[in-house]
């Protein structure tokens, strides 16, 4: 058995990051048909979601929402705040496994030399790392599927608000017009993010509308 951990949502300014460690047979998790959840429909990663949730041997989930990175983000960064739920992941691992880490930080050996010496674990960090490891794509998906729900939860309350990336014109579109309307997005934005705070400030200086 072997683990991996993977997030979903590190970039969008809408929404939570989703975390998720995996623990399983790699040759199982190869056979569903797991890769890397950004090359599944999303349909095939229900499908697999369904799958990997009946055939992992242990799933741990970790959702920070918006309103919580907000709050962190007055004094932590976030790798930081990233690094963080790595490492209390990984540390949850039954005792003997290698975790597998698609790594956040430019440098993956120092990212995994550091789970290490906090987590006893053996760790084994790489970038793409849900291109290579099923374990780690199987995190991926379930990161994924976490978060398309919570968003999908998200707009029952405050419409269509598109993926929550800022490359997405349906998010933009939607911070835009919540800010013309007077709507407090603090729950669910990321208020700390460069690209809220860009649009605040146009907004502001009435370049928008």
């Amino acid at each position: 058995m072997s683990c991996g951990i993977d997030e979903a949502g590190r970039g969008p300014v809408i929404g939570p990051l989703v975390i998720t460690i995996v623990c399983g047979n790699s040759d199982i998790l190869a056979k569903l048909g797991v890769k890397d959840s950004k090359k599944l429909s999303p349909v095939a990663r229900e499908r697999l979601y369904t799958e990997i949730m009946a055939h992992a041997d242990f799933v741990r989930i970790e959702i920070i929402t918006a309103a919580q990175l907000n709050l962190l983000m007055k004094t932590e960064n976030l790798n930081y705040i990233e690094q963080s739920s790595y490492v209390s992941l990984a540390g949850m691992s039954p005792n003997g496994c290698t975790v597998y880490v698609d790594s956040f930080d430019v440098n993956p050996e120092r990212l995994g030399k550091l789970i290490e010496s906090k987590t006893g674990r053996g760790v084994v960090s790489v970038h793409k790392a849900d291109e290579i490891y099923p374990v780690v794509s199987a995190a991926s998906i379930i990161s994924k599927v976490i978060r398309d729900r919570e968003m999908r939860t998200i707009e029952k309350t405050y419409g269509m608000i598109g993926s929550g990336y800022p490359s997405d014109p349906r998010t933009v579109k939607f911070i835009q017009e919540s800010l013309k309307n007077g709507i407090d997005l603090s729950e669910i934005a990321r208020t700390k993010w460069k690209t809220y705070k860009t649009l605040v400030s146009r907004f502001m200086n009435n370049k928008l509308f």
